[in-house]
């Protein structure tokens, strides 16, 4: 057989998503190891528990997490009324709902010995996790 009589070569296949992805992590590289004069640095900080405050911890936590989501499904809501979607039933009820959920995150809170305003974690450089109204 001569160069011409071959068969044609099929054409390559179009490459997958783990062809992609093994592509992309190649060109990533992980940044230097960082060295001091003990070597290898260790964590900035440390968590430091206490056991008989883990519980009280983990509700302030879950109370920010529910501030957090009243908060975003709030100002969905505004940009709801703002865009005219919905009618003058809807936002009344809306706007109860969310004034209810407001009162029991308060009443919650208060139950406990927190304010709204102890809920908002600070993220250091990011700032305040809650917007201050």
């Amino acid at each position: 057989m001569t160069g011409s009589d071959r068969p044609p070569r099929p054409p390559d296949p179009p490459p997958d998503a783990g062809d992609a992805l093994a592509r992309a992590f190649r060109l990533v590289q992980a940044p230097p190891e960082p060295t001091g004069p003990t070597g290898p640095s260790t964590p900035a900080h440390r968590l430091h528990t206490d056991p008989e405050t883990v519980g009280e911890d983990l509700l302030k936590l879950v109370l920010t997490l529910v501030e957090l989501l009243r908060q975003l499904i709030e100002r969905q809501a505004l940009r709801r009324v703002d865009a005219g979607g919905l009618t003058d039933e809807q936002e009344e009820e809306l706007g109860a709902t969310l004034l209810a959920l407001h009162d029991t995150l308060a009443d919650l809170c208060a139950q406990h010995g927190y304010t709204l305003d102890d809920l908002n974690l600070d993220l250091g450089p990011l700032g305040p996790l809650l917007p201050r109204d």
